[in-house]
């Protein structure tokens, strides 16, 4: 039944125009917003714990519903995307910054896309196909994996390639050793027992993916930060940040913090693209100095990995030899 109602959302939105495609996206956010009590929590204490008394509980409950109506168009616009074409595209959407992405990464054409649930992520991956730049991306698999095929037919519809998360590490490095493109999410909050690393957001400690950081030291591929910003009417900007700079010999950590302060005033001047219905502080320290969400448990492991700088488990040599090409 969850396979024939995509199957059928998959078929049906394409045909819709662009504006009844945005109506509605803007209705499903705002309908799943007001039904959807429990996630709705998550996303007033998230704002509560990063934003603190700066916006009152009626300005919280705004930036929340947005946050729903922007995710909302996020998936309609990835059923609408076998409506797109490489010419079309460029009349709901513009890329910022593209002459200069294309000259940080040249001549190898090679980098790391660091990827934000911000605005309109899925669309990432038309915009940079479609401007020259195929890529590997990163992909979650569904809980029904009747759905991955449908949802990998959207994701490849530009010619990038789908990778699954669980053969991602390997696959990415391969891809950059031979100047490819690798796209990941690294907003994601992980279970400490993952490789990753805490990094401060928001001035909230939180557990991150190390991949994107790790990737960067062993191959020394440019990291480029890349979000997409909503516009009026319907359409969309992608914006890629300037390469993140490493200084020589810095951790895993440290890349990952870099990574992130380049975005975090991205959020801070604009909040309600950002997911904010997403737990993205699941793990909190024990005896934390300030507020955390309600649904933060306390970890141990936020010392253990704190004071771990770089993820030694990915540098042992069976796993380095698994991943020459």
């Amino acid at each position: 039944m969850e396979w024939l109602a995509v199957k059928g959302a998959g078929s049906l939105v394409p045909l819709l125009s662009r504006k009844v495609c945005v109506r509605l996206g803007e209705f499903i956010g705002r309908t799943a917003f007001a039904v959807d009590k429990r996630n709705r929590r998550v996303a007033m204490s998230n704002l509560e714990a990063a934003f603190g008394d700066r916006f009152s509980p009626a300005q919280r409950e705004e930036i929340a519903r947005e946050s729903y109506v922007e995710f909302a168009r996020t998936v309609t616009d990835l059923f609408w995307t076998p409506a797109l074409t490489a010419e079309n595209f460029w009349d709901y959407a513009e890329f910022a910054n593209l002459e200069r992405l294309r000259a940080e990464i040249a001549p190898s054409n090679r980098c790391i896309f660091a990827v934000f649930h911000y605005g309109n992520f899925e669309w990432l991956s038309p915009a940079v196909a479609w401007a020259g730049m195929t890529t590997d991306v990163v992909t979650q698999e569904f809980k029904n994996p009747l759905l991955d095929q449908i949802f990998q037919g959207f994701r490849e519809h530009a010619g990038h390639t789908s990778v699954p998360r669980n053969k991602a590490i390997v696959r990415l490095y391969k891809t950059l050793r031979k100047n490819g493109r690798a796209a990941l999410l690294v907003d994601t909050t992980l279970a400490p027992h993952h490789p990753t690393v805490v990094i401060d957001c928001f001035g909230l400690k939180t557990i991150v993916t190390v991949a994107h950081a790790w990737l960067h030291e062993k191959t020394g591929a440019p990291l480029i930060p890349i979000y997409c910003e909503p516009l009026p009417e319907g359409r969309w900007r992608i914006v890629a940040q300037p390469k993140i700079e490493v200084p020589p010999g810095a951790t895993h950590q440290e890349i990952a913090q870099l990574c992130w302060d380049s975005f975090e005033p991205v959020v801070r001047q604009n909040p309600a693209p950002w997911l904010w219905m997403y737990k993205h502080w699941r793990y909190k320290p024990v005896a934390a100095p300030r507020p955390y969400p309600f649904y933060s448990q306390e970890s141990p492991f936020f010392e253990q990995i704190a004071a771990r700088p770089n993820y030694a488990k990915l540098d042992r040599p069976a796993a380095l030899e698994a991943m020459q090409p």
